[in-house]
């Protein structure tokens, strides 16, 4: 009850806790536009920080979780802008490149803001029931997490359009899984001592090869009106099976969002089927920080990268101050996105495509080097190149999860 009455009858507290709010919001809007910075090493360098900062570990608390949510909005826009394939590549494109190709950016921009917010709206009230049910059932899930994970590969495997895309899926997450055994206990010498080997096995495996293939491409094209071409039925029913997706996701470790929104697509109809990937990737993206922070006050398990920080930081789960700071940074997030990514877009269209590609590339070395040192950017090679084949065989690039499903089947 303090926690809900305190911010009302303490003007200071109130305002102590805004400002800071304000100043994530900050720090997750420079964040989500960098190209490569993944909000879970993001907010693990925050953690860092956190010990030196003299204020009420709650406010510094409320800073992390507005900075992971607005990032968690904005990191659509760089990833819609940069590594977009010319028109000879487009057939493997993602989704949302699929919309920026056909001149529909701004659209896939506002379809990501309304489903990370429609995801948030619905995820705060699910949040008690799911928690409700997940307490009970995951002493079960647990003991049979290596069964439930490759059920969920070989789900991935056997919904590919071929059966050559299906080889080349079980090819990816084959790889990709000894890359993870091979890398993620590793503990290198690096600048920042937060850091870690995720920053450069993300990059390399999703970042890398998508900027690789746009080398040389006319990058994105003008842009049409930003009216959004999917009904009201079609974008309600994918944001609620992104809010659900965010829920398994903030449960079940090694479950990343793309592969949810994955299993969440029969839901989403088939004419809409980019557009609803698109809202239901970023909905379950959203949602997952509101689910994951009842995963941590419920199991104390901290599933992502800003439930870390907020435990390592020794923040105190006053829940409803928490929702409410997480509520009022989607509000945040969904203005910045709708007014900063037309923007975005257009500054990348008229700029110099190649050079930007590989501008792009030297900084997701230079992070990797600060994550990981010299042993991340070896990592970021590696990682890139194995990158480029899911697209190649015809598979989708979800099946590089391995890196993380592998290692936690096996133990």
């Amino acid at each position: 009850m303090d926690a809900l009455v305190r911010p009302v009858v303490d003007p200071t507290f109130a305002a102590g806790a805004l400002a800071f709010l304000l100043g994530g919001v900050a720090l997750g809007t420079a964040s989500g536009l960098v190209p490569g910075l993944h909000a879970n090493n993001f907010a693990l360098v925050l953690a860092g920080f956190a010990p030196s900062v003299p204020a009420d570990p709650l406010f510094v608390g409320v800073a992390m979780l507005g900075a992971g949510v607005v990032h968690s909005f904005l990191d659509i826009v760089p990833a819609l802008a940069l590594g977009v394939p010319d028109a000879a590549t487009a057939v493997a494109a993602l989704p949302g490149h699929r919309l920026v190709i056909a001149g529909r950016g701004r659209e896939a921009v506002r379809l990501s803001a309304v489903g990370s917010g429609l995801a948030v709206a619905l995820a705060v009230p699910l949040a008690v029931p799911v928690t409700w049910v997940m307490v009970r059932a995951y002493p079960t899930l647990r003991a049979h997490l290596p069964l439930l994970l490759g059920a969920v590969v070989a789900l991935l495997v056997l919904t590919e359009s071929s059966r050559r895309a299906a080889v080349g899926g079980a090819v990816a997450f084959l790889a990709s899984a000894a890359l993870g055994l091979a890398t993620l206990d590793a503990d290198p010498a690096a600048p920042l001592s937060t850091g870690g080997v995720l920053a450069p096995l993300f990059a390399g495996l999703f970042g890398v090869p998508v900027l690789v293939d746009a080398v040389g491409g006319e990058g994105v094209p003008p842009q049409a009106d930003p009216r959004i071409a999917m009904d009201a039925r079609a974008l309600g029913t994918s944001a609620g099976a992104g809010s659900l997706a965010g829920a398994v996701v903030g449960y079940v470790p090694g479950v990343s969002a793309a592969i949810a929104a994955a299993a969440a697509m029969p839901a989403v109809p088939r004419e809409s089927a980019d557009r609803g990937f698109v809202v239901a990737t970023s909905g379950a993206s959203t949602a997952n920080t509101v689910f994951a922070l009842f995963a941590l006050v419920a199991l104390g398990t901290p599933r992502t990268g800003v439930t870390v920080a907020i435990d390592r930081a020794g923040v105190p789960f006053a829940l409803p101050i928490l929702l409410v700071a997480a509520a009022t940074a989607a509000c945040f997030g969904f203005a910045l996105v709708v007014l900063l990514g037309d923007p975005y877009l257009r500054i990348v269209g008229d700029a110099d495509y190649t050079r930007l590609s590989l501008g792009v590339l030297g900084l997701l070395a230079l992070l990797s080097y600060a994550f990981a040192g010299a042993f991340g950017v070896g990592v970021l090679l590696v990682a890139g190149a194995l990158g480029l084949v899911p697209p190649r065989l015809g598979a989708r690039r979800v099946h590089l999860m391995g890196v993380l499903i592998g290692p936690l089947i096996v133990g």
